[in-house]
């Protein structure tokens, strides 16, 4: 409980300087450069990007005009990540931050906080309308960070870089602006192919059970009954009491398929599939779903668009709905 206390503390000093930098860059054009105008800059502008999916928006925006350096890679859990001395010289280097906000990096807030008294740092999320977020109890009347499971909310944040972007290279202000428009574009695309694809799954088989609680704003966007064996944080347990259950849930509602995440210890849904045979009920697991990190590095997995159409085609094909093997754009890998 002190634990969440001292992250909303130090989100809301983040929040303030954010703010601040907004207010900055508006008056006296780049941070970095608070005389003479913004086509002295040094370009590539160096970026780093907090997890992939905000890394991805800034490089489908940036284009050329950015270099992205990503904190968090492929399998990492940014709910624990602590920054190294690496990444601190990273961030101290980098012209501009990007991050998700709504606490879902809450251990490295506090050097959030540092890296904002000299340089703008962005929550992408301050561009989503509040009525679109998901409050959970155990936030405590904060949100749930995992917005990019919903492709027509994650779309906003597309917003928030453009605008600063824009605002810190004035000189490319159309350019980020015309690929934000070609982006959205893509990202409307992806949301309707969810919509549809999700909707061939019968309508008793929609559960969607996975190892913690990042799903929710997919299950909302898509019609799925979500459940998770941990809370939104994989900081919490799951306790025995929970795994029963959602063993009783799996053999009551003759659920077939469980879902294991890359950046999640599997024990959890082991626990499940093995408490579901116990009372003779078969379970599998019906692949590997992307929560809080994307696919590797320079795989069609490794893009926001790659990593929400291998969610969304595994979990329709394993629910017993129709899609492509090969998803949305037939890029997922075999």
């Amino acid at each position: 409980m002190d634990r969440m206390r001292n992250f909303l503390v130090i989100g809301q000093q983040l929040a303030i300087w954010s703010v601040a930098w907004v207010a900055c860059l508006g008056c006296n054009g780049p941070a970095s450069q608070t005389e003479g105008p913004a086509a002295e800059l040094d370009y590539p502008i160096k970026v780093t990007a907090t997890v992939g999916m905000v890394a991805d928006i800034v490089r489908q925006v940036g284009g050329e005009q950015v270099a992205v350096t990503q904190i968090c890679g492929p399998g990492v859990d940014p709910h624990l990540y602590k920054v190294t001395r690496d990444d601190a010289q990273t961030l101290s280097n980098a012209d501009m931050i990007f991050y998700s906000g709504l606490m879902l990096e809450g251990k490295m807030s506090d050097t959030l906080v540092k890296m904002a008294r000299r340089r703008p740092v962005i929550a992408v999320t301050e561009a989503i309308d509040e009525s679109v977020l998901l409050e959970p109890e155990e936030m405590q009347g904060h949100y749930d960070p995992h917005v990019w499971m919903d492709v027509s909310a994650w779309a906003q944040c597309v917003t928030a870089v453009a605008d600063a972007l824009a605002e810190f290279d004035p000189a490319h202000a159309a350019e980020y602006e015309q690929r934000a428009a070609e982006y959205r574009t893509q990202l409307q695309a992806l949301h309707q192919y969810g919509q549809e694809a999700i909707s061939t799954i019968p309508a008793d088989s929609r559960v969607l059970v996975t190892s913690h609680d990042a799903f929710n704003y997919m299950g909302r966007a898509y019609g799925l009954d979500v459940q998770g064996v941990q809370g939104l944080s994989t900081e919490s347990e799951a306790g025995l009491q929970r795994v029963n259950e959602l063993v009783d849930m799996l053999v009551k509602q003759d659920v077939h398929a469980v879902f294991i995440e890359s950046s999640v210890p599997r024990k959890s849904i082991d626990a499940l599939v093995e408490g579901a045979q116990a009372q003779g009920h078969q379970v599998t697991i019906g692949g590997e779903l992307y929560s809080d990190a994307m696919g590797k590095a320079g795989t069609y997995e490794g893009t926001y668009i790659g990593m929400l159409d291998h969610n969304i085609t595994t979990v329709t094909r394993a629910l017993g709905g129709q899609a492509p093997a090969g998803g949305l754009n037939g890029k997922l890998s075999p």
